[in-house]
């Protein structure tokens, strides 16, 4: 009777021990294709701004680096969000895409109004590949 017991423990907790011991086999996440070396966009850098009157410019640079990021982008595309300034701090936001600079400008102008707290970024693109870079620093803004 008590190997019966025993033998029934055995079965139940046997497959239990099995499925925690499979299920963790490594780091979950999207499939990413293959890196070879050098052939991805660098990102942009150095975002800034010159504001004027109801717009800013936005200006950045790109470089190639012929190690890691050989190939030369396309264009760039800019990314914009923005809420008022009475906005809770932390509270969320989404970057949607306002606009396209094809190369070699690097510099995009935008309207903008008072009282907002505007955010920028860039992506370079190739779109035929379908490539893109990691985005820019972003770039916070503040009109009173």
């Amino acid at each position: 009777m008590k190997d019966m017991k025993k033998a029934i423990c055995f079965l139940m907790v046997w497959p239990l021990v099995i499925f925690f011991i499979v299920s963790g086999c490594g780091k979950k996440g999207l499939p990413l294709p293959p890196e070879i070396k050098g052939q991805k966009l660098a990102a942009p850098f150095d975002l800034k701004c010159i504001p004027r009157d109801n717009e800013i410019i936005l200006s950045w640079s790109h470089a190639i680096d012929k190690q890691t990021a050989a190939l030369i982008p396309e264009g760039f595309e800019v990314f914009g969000a923005n809420r008022t300034i009475e906005a809770c701090a932390g509270c969320p936001f989404e970057f949607e895409m306002i606009g396209s600079v094809p190369m070699p400008s690097m510099e995009f102008t935008t309207r903008i109004e008072k009282g907002f707290k505007y955010y920028f970024r860039v992506q370079a693109f190739i779109r035929n590949d379908n490539i893109r870079s990691e985005y820019s620093k972003s770039l916070q803004i503040e009109t009173k």
